[in-house]
């Protein structure tokens, strides 16, 4: 009597031996997908504080004192600024983009060949769609990391800058010159 009853036990722990595999597998595969998307979803924070950064770099080329105002040709004139004699730096180092993990960035260039801008060169459909900072707007609803370009162009007001005061006067306070406002 003890054969047949040993018999079932061991089915019985086989079968519960096979639901705690599936369990596991079910628990590392959600874990799995959860690592992809949080890690994707940093490496599209990093591509946005890089691109600003390098557009940031190229807004202080372009507008550095003393200067004539022009665009960089390569990016390594941000880390070596060339019309200078002095060492002037606008970025530390070349960033790598994160979505392709390559320095080798797609560049918005201008009609005598100068750089406005840097992009990534990665295909992929980013996930965040919506909800961009203020100069990072034209991003949204775009298919392609590619889209998302990091451009300065000189006389726009960027996102963060404090914008010039310029009072709104009436035409009744304006100042009176020779009897005529």
């Amino acid at each position: 009597m003890t054969a047949p009853s040993r018999r079932s036990e061991l089915g019985f722990s086989y079968i519960g031996l096979l639901i705690l595999v599936a369990i596991m597998g079910v628990t590392l595969a959600a874990t799995g997908e959860l690592w992809q998307t949080t890690s994707k979803r940093e490496k599209e924070e990093q591509l946005l504080f890089v691109g600003d950064q390098f557009r940031m770099a190229i807004q202080r080329y372009y507008n550095q004192p003393g200067a004539v105002k022009r665009f960089p040709l390569s990016l390594d004139d941000l880390l070596k600024d060339p019309r200078s004699p002095n060492t002037r730096r606008y970025l530390r180092r070349l960033y790598a983009d994160p979505i392709t993990g390559s320095t080798e960035w797609g560049l918005v260039r201008g009609p005598s060949g100068e750089i406005y801008g840097v992009y990534s060169r990665s295909e992929e459909e980013p996930m965040k769609q919506a909800n961009f900072r203020l100069a990072d707007t034209a991003f949204q609803g775009r298919k392609r990391y590619a889209d998302w370009q990091f451009v300065y162009l000189a006389g726009q007001v960027q996102a963060g800058q404090p914008q010039p005061f310029q009072p709104q006067v009436s035409p009744l306070l304006q100042p009176i010159t020779n009897g005529k406002p």
